[in-house]
């Protein structure tokens, strides 16, 4: 089994992720403020 992990910690990923745009490619991560950490470093 191919098990998903967040994007910004590596935490593995459940129903609840949350997809975000960066760079133009699509990631997902396992909650809100991993989400921002990915947004502050992109900017």
């Amino acid at each position: 089994m191919n098990e998903k992990t967040c994007a910004a910690c590596d935490y593995p990923l459940d129903e609840n992720a949350i997809e975000v745009r960066i760079g133009g490619e699509t990631v997902e991560v396992c909650c809100e403020e991993c989400a921002q950490k990915l947004r502050e470093a992109q900017a």
